[in-house]
């Protein structure tokens, strides 16, 4: 069977059960769970797709959004729609103070950063509050855009006053090895996670489309004795990482 075979009316269209679209989800599902369409197969342009299943592309964009949901497929602004690959999402622990190029490591994995932004500034008022500043004090900030394997997976700017990381230009892809050189590690952290949609710049350097659903989190980190010394704000993208937290029930008295 030809590439384009599978998309044919009559592998998957059957009058009566159900509008087009939901039976095309549900067969090229199977065809993806099945390892029929391989991961990282590419799919047919949307114009071209419509033609081959006989349907409107209002029908293959629906299909194609909801195949998206399912996690089943991704849209790579410029380049097309590729069905995902089957390996599981990396998992973020909550509970345990782990680097993203740690994290990366233990899974086997090889991390790597590019570096968008760094120097030292004048703090902004969110970075003089949470940081406990003086008026006179300036802010380390590293802006990376982190990768596993080659593959974008997170943007993080990192903000450290300008006594723990006095120079920003040796931090390569770990900020925590830097500081533990220099007995500077946090050793506990605050970190919220919430859902946010991408703008296009930020979208353009994880290879998404502007408006896509990802994790945000913001992190700040403490030194043994209390000090606030590191806030990380990151952008993750949602079908590649999970944040994940351990729950236990607290013995009754």
């Amino acid at each position: 069977m030809s590439d384009t075979e599978i998309f044919r009316p009559q592998k998957w269209f059957k009058p009566g059960t159900g509008p087009r679209y939901q039976q095309l989800v549900r067969y090229l599902s199977d065809a993806i769970r099945t390892g029929e369409l391989a991961a990282e197969a590419q799919l047919p342009p949307e114009r071209a797709l419509a033609v081959l299943a006989d349907v409107s592309r209002v029908t293959i964009r629906k299909a194609i959004t909801a195949l998206a949901n399912e996690g089943l497929v991704q849209q790579r602004r410029g380049s097309g729609t590729f069905v995902c690959s089957s390996s599981p999402k990396l998992e973020q622990s909550l509970s345990s103070l782990v680097s993203f190029t740690e994290n990366i490591r233990m899974r086997g994995q090889t991390p790597s950063s590019e570096i968008l932004k760094r120097g030292l500034f004048m703090p902004d008022r969110s970075e003089f509050l949470i940081l406990g500043l003086t008026p006179s004090s300036r802010v380390a900030r590293i802006k990376r855009l982190r990768y596993a394997d080659g593959i974008p997976l997170a943007i993080e700017m990192s903000t450290l006053p300008a006594d723990i990381l006095p120079d920003p230009d040796v931090v390569g892809t770990s900020l925590y090895e830097v500081l533990r050189a220099n007995d500077r590690a946090p050793v506990r952290a605050i970190q919220r996670v919430s859902a946010t949609n991408l703008m296009p710049q930020d979208a353009d350097h994880l290879k998404l489309n502007p408006g896509d659903a990802v994790l945000s989190i913001q992190r700040t980190a403490f030194l043994p004795h209390g000090r606030i010394v590191e806030l990380t704000t990151g952008l993750y993208r949602s079908d590649m990482y999970d944040f994940v937290s351990e729950l236990k029930l607290e013995p009754s008295e």
